[in-house]
């Protein structure tokens, strides 16, 4: 066969997968911000305070400053300002860092569709655009529905794209649940380079199902979870999560190499975020 033929079946071939594969994902859930204001109360809840990893951020509730719709995305903004801890305890020792903190000095939110929606399998896609700077830890993530009973990680967390400032150009994946976690230093993960992904927009994506958790950007995929059909304390994941979407300033692993406090308001920018199911 000539190789102008050959190549051109080829190409057949490959556009034929594409769109058969394509074809096997049907769209169940997506919020494609195509409003203004707040964030559809149908669809996103808040964590509200200081939550995880002794982050210095205070997440607020429906605060347009730091959560809005606006020009077909949505934009999360972490704010250098100082905020007052309503759950302030002068008497709280220092490892109950919730409460021994009187204000905080930077403001973000954290949207999630806990109690809104839930899935079990899929292919979550989310367009975004990243913060900048040394200091910012965004992340889209997912965690198990049952976490109030059984906590984390046993609950299980799938991390579709997870980013700290001062590695500007890595992206990494990565999984948690009881037998490997970053509490045990055994957490299952990867890494892909991005150039400057604050500069512009890229698709985080992953693909689970009931024997891997499947890992992309821009359709290329850097990572690979296998369920090792060994129970519960390695495969939490024949179970419904939840997704959420959050920009955290400083904490254990974002406050690594400090806080550029030159560099505020910082802007995780979402242009849409859509669920399939086969």
């Amino acid at each position: 066969m000539p190789r102008v033929a050959m190549v051109a079946v080829l190409l057949s071939l490959s556009i034929c997968g594409f769109l058969a594969r394509a074809a096997d994902w049907r769209l169940v859930w997506s919020d494609e911000f195509d409003y203004e204001g707040l964030p559809d109360p149908n669809k996103w809840a808040y964590e509200e305070g200081f939550v995880r990893n002794e982050e210095l951020q205070y997440y607020t509730i429906a605060r347009r400053e730091n959560a809005r719709v606006e020009d077909g995305v949505l934009i999360i903004e972490a704010r250098r300002e100082s905020w007052p801890n309503p759950k302030y305890d002068p008497n709280a020792p220092r490892r109950q860092w919730q409460l021994s903190r009187r204000q905080a000095q930077y403001t973000s939110a954290s949207l999630t569709t806990k109690g809104k929606a839930q899935w079990t399998y899929g292919r979550i896609e989310v367009r975004a655009k990243l913060p900048f700077g040394r200091g910012v830890w965004p992340a889209i993530w997912t965690l198990g529905t049952n976490i109030d009973q059984v906590g984390w990680p046993a609950c299980g967390e799938i991390d579709i794209m997870e980013y700290v400032g001062f590695e500007p150009n890595t992206i990494w994946a990565n999984v948690h649940m009881a037998k490997y976690n970053h509490m045990l230093g055994t957490a299952k993960g990867s890494t892909i380079q991005i150039p400057r992904p604050y500069e512009s927009f890229h698709v985080y994506a992953l693909e689970w199902d009931k024997e891997q958790l499947r890992f992309f950007v821009d359709g290329k995929q850097y990572f690979q979870f296998n369920n090792e059909h060994t129970g519960i304390d390695v495969w939490p994941y024949d179970q419904p999560h939840y997704l959420l979407l959050n920009l955290a300033i400083g904490g254990t692993w974002g406050g690594q190499k400090g806080i550029d406090e030159s560099i505020f308001p910082q802007r995780f920018v979402i242009d849409y975020v859509r669920v399939y199911q086969r």
